[in-house]
């Protein structure tokens, strides 16, 4: 076996780190051949979610008096029974290949039998060089997919737009009460593995068929411009040149958008040490507040801007650490 080395631009996602009790099984590698993942995340609707402290809800009770103990009144841990000989089956190795994104007859029963209202199922990759994050899972995708499922109802008939969609997780949540999801990114490596994504949970919501070539049609964007009224964005604020793109493309749409336009931006403000400052810095987060504040300000006699950040206070619905780190905000835009 060839030495593992860790390069110094590979990015991990703390939600495949720290994830407790999470079983990530590698399923195949994608066309650039990075090894691709399966995870299971579970809404938990019959818990009301999590505090804003990340603490998990308890959902069953134990009796303390069925615990076993032994004659000190400590825990008596039943041990694996050991085994002299070897009984365990014969396994031969899977060597895996590079292979398309599309799902077999055989892999779409499965997913069917499988199914569940309260799985989310995502592929994914772990531990990419920095211009690949879009293909791991990050914490501000679950507190945006948390908050979408607490303010169900105001989204509920809604057509709306995911810039930077990633694995395509925040569309799915939002496709359980929205009336059209309109999911973007940049790639189509990265956009074969969200379409695969979006058939994976199709038990959620009803799948509209997608051009192979991921292009718009005359219809679509006509659809998007006269009736999209949200714009969501989950942390995708990690390079000064996305940002500024990103704001550049939140202003061109809501100049052309029929109706007044609401955007909600998850981001986790990274803690960094630099050479540069000798300190601990934030520059990513600090541009990107830089960009919330000239949008604001902004006096083009066109449009008007109105930041509010948004309380991270509500229900946690997924299983993950929302640390402190963790902002929601609100941008509304309106013509003048």
């Amino acid at each position: 076996m060839d030495q593992i080395t860790f390069r110094s631009d590979t990015v991990l996602s703390d939600v495949h780190l720290l994830l407790p009790n999470a079983c990530h099984l590698m399923k195949r590698l994608n066309s650039v051949g990075q090894p691709v993942f399966t995870s299971k995340f579970r809404i938990l609707r019959d818990c009301d979610g999590k505090d804003s402290s990340g603490e998990s809800p308890v959902c069953e009770s134990t009796d303390a008096s069925n615990v076993p103990r032994d004659e000190d009144g400590d825990l008596d841990v039943v041990r694996r029974p050991r085994y002299t000989s070897c009984n365990r089956d014969a396994v031969c190795p899977i060597i895996l290949s590079q292979s398309t994104a599309t799902l077999t007859d055989e892999e779409e029963d499965s997913e069917e039998e499988d199914g569940s209202r309260d799985i989310i199922k995502v592929e994914h990759t772990m531990a990419t060089p920095l211009e690949d994050v879009g293909k791991q899972i990050w914490r501000g995708a679950f507190l945006l997919a948390d908050f979408i499922l607490v303010q169900a109802s105001m989204f509920k008939g809604a057509t709306v737009l995911e810039l930077g969609a990633g694995t395509g997780l925040t569309s799915i949540v939002m496709a359980m009460v929205a009336k059209t999801v309109y999911c973007t990114d940049v790639g189509d490596d990265l956009l074969s593995m969200c379409q695969r994504n979006v058939t994976l949970n199709k038990q959620h919501f009803e799948p509209q068929d997608a051009d192979l070539e991921f292009c718009w049609t005359d219809a679509e964007i006509v659809d998007l411009y006269d009736n999209t009224t949200f714009v969501i964005a989950a942390d995708v604020c990690y390079d000064d040149n996305l940002t500024d793109a990103l704001f550049r493309t939140l202003y061109r749409l809501a100049s052309n958008m029929r109706h007044p336009s609401t955007t909600y931006i998850s981001i986790e403000k990274r803690l960094n040490f630099t050479l540069r400052h000798m300190d601990v810095s934030c520059e990513a987060y600090d541009h990107f507040r830089h960009c919330l504040d000239q949008l604001q300000q902004m006096t083009d006699g066109k449009m008007n801007f109105t930041l509010e950040p948004v309380k991270s206070s509500f229900p946690q619905f997924f299983q993950y650490e929302r640390v402190e780190q963790l902002e929601l905000w609100k941008v509304t835009a309106e013509r003048l």
